[in-house]
């Protein structure tokens, strides 16, 4: 929708709405941000939540631009004793599938409630226990699952139900709940309430980081006190890549996606300085950027100076939320409890993430990174500044290692292309990886050269190639329009 002097678009349209209200209500695009963060614990449990991590980017409006990392950390600080096994577990996305794993040890250290109170304190202007409530009241009252959020519990219904506590949380009789079927959940009101009202201490120091702690270790997970007495919020400077006289702000490290997006902004603006790149250009720029996650750049990613030298030696599951507000303030935001470690922690409500058992964070292998590391994510909470530093653009994606191709190729859509936002979002698009290149309904694949690559043509749009939110805002008189991707039952939402 457009027309608006504040949008939101989230991955749901309950809590598109719950920011929107935010907004109407006087709070600024950091207020909105929070309260449809909250809401999407509800809206969209599986993919988020209290026991997950993420990152928040903040610019324009004269606000310092600002990456907010409170992303999963490595556990291990107070013990080196054995953990039970990742547990294995196929979910299939109908065209491809993919192993994850779950269970007490894939259990990170969770940075939500931490960098949810952060952002609070540092720029927001409304009481966070206001900011709770409207997704306290979802808890309760419940949010009828629609197809999209149905389709992630029927994916991930062997998580789901390997343990008592999961199956007890999110399965209806022992299967999975499906659309229309509401999810409530009384103890994660209280949870949410008790964020509002007591900030992040009880998460971490208090009662609530002691009963998470308690579960994990019982199951065999590494978790414990130390490592969230270890834990903190670190505010970082944007990486930045020049794109069509734009620039263009993401995650910098030790998060891998951001740095990649930028240079693949830097390849792609190399081989077509003017006009807009085909796919076939798309595809050099995405292959090539791949082939440069290695070993020595994932270890890499922890140096302070890693961004600077990689660029000076290379140039030449998930939701998101994006928000800009009537001043032009972008708060665009990232959170994933990966597919979660079917970890339910009692009394709670709180779905512990399973990041130490996702593949795509691990690619040294698991358990290779050392206590307190922030986990390599491809998360990449994005904005794109207008040539006098006005924000044009807030947008991130879900995802996993599809979250910086979906970007790319919205962006691409956007100024390249010249569409409007709900098409830049809804065009289909193409994700290479592994030796396969992965490809929605409609794609136009003229000129792509295969050569040893698999091609795997999914049927229809799917959520396996991101969820991307995306609000826009003219520069030209300030309007401001915003799409849902409806690969997962996104929306945009004016105020």
């Amino acid at each position: 929708m457009s027309g608006a002097t504040g949008m939101v678009a989230a991955g749901h349209p309950k809590t598109a709405e719950v920011g929107a209200e935010v907004l109407r209500a006087g709070g600024n695009a950091v207020d909105a941000a929070i309260a449809a963060v909250l809401a999407s614990w509800v809206c969209e449990p599986l993919l988020t939540g209290p026991g997950a991590g993420g990152y928040m980017l903040v610019a324009g409006a004269g606000e310092e631009p600002t990456l907010l990392d409170f992303f999963v950390a490595a556990p291990g600080h107070g013990s080196d004793v054995d953990h039970a096994p990742l547990i294995p577990v196929e979910v299939s996305f109908g065209d491809a599938e993919q192993t994850f794993y779950c269970g007490a040890a894939s259990c990170g250290v969770p940075g939500s409630p931490a960098g949810i109170a952060a952002a609070s304190d540092r720029w927001g202007t409304l009481p966070l226990a206001d900011l709770a409530a409207p997704a306290a009241r979802l808890a309760r009252e419940g949010v009828p699952l629609n197809g999209p959020q149905a389709y992630v519990f029927e994916i991930l219904d062997g998580i789901l139900c390997s343990t008592p506590s999961a199956e007890a949380e999110f399965t209806s009789g022992g299967r999975s709940m499906r659309p229309g079927e509401p999810f409530s959940s009384p103890e994660l009101a209280e949870t949410i309430e008790r964020l509002g009202r007591d900030g992040s201490a009880p998460f971490y120091s208090g009662d609530i980081g002691a009963a998470i702690v308690e579960d994990v270790q019982r199951l065999g997970g590494l978790l414990d006190q130390a490592d969230l007495d270890a834990y903190e919020v670190i505010a970082r400077a944007p990486a930045s890549a020049t794109y069509r006289g734009r620039t263009i702000l993401t995650n910098p490290p030790p998060s891998a996606g951001g740095i990649l997006l930028v240079l693949a902004f830097s390849r792609l603006q190399e081989i077509c300085p003017v006009g807009a790149p085909s796919n076939a250009q798309l595809l050099e720029v995405v292959d090539e950027v791949q082939s440069l996650r290695t070993p020595q750049f994932t270890a890499g990613l922890i140096d302070p100076d890693f961004l600077r030298r990689f660029l000076a030696a290379n140039l030449g599951s998930t939701t998101h939320v994006s928000v800009i507000d009537g001043d032009g303030r972008a708060c665009t935001v990232t959170c994933s409890n990966g597919e979660g470690s079917a970890l339910v922690v009692p009394g709670t409500g709180i779905h512990v993430n399973n990041m130490m058992g996702e593949e795509d964070l691990n690619p040294l292998g698991f358990f290779r990174a050392a206590p307190g590391q922030r986990m390599p994510s491809m998360m990449a909470p994005t904005a794109v500044m207008g040539p006098g530093g006005e924000v044009e653009l807030a947008i991130g994606s879900a995802g996993s290692n599809r979250i910086r191709s979906a970007i790319l190729q919205v962006i691409v859509n956007l100024l390249d292309h010249s569409v409007d936002v709900r098409s830049a979002v809804n065009a289909p698009r193409f994700h290479s990886e592994g030796g396969s290149l992965f490809t929605e309904p409609g794609i136009d694949l003229g000129g792509v050269e295969l050569g040893d690559r698999d091609l795997v043509e999914f049927r229809a749009e799917n959520l396996f190639f991101g969820g991307t939110q995306a609000v826009t805002r003219s520069p030209l008189d300030g309007s401001l329009d915003g799409a849902g991707d409806p690969r997962r039952g996104g929306a945009a939402v004016g105020a």
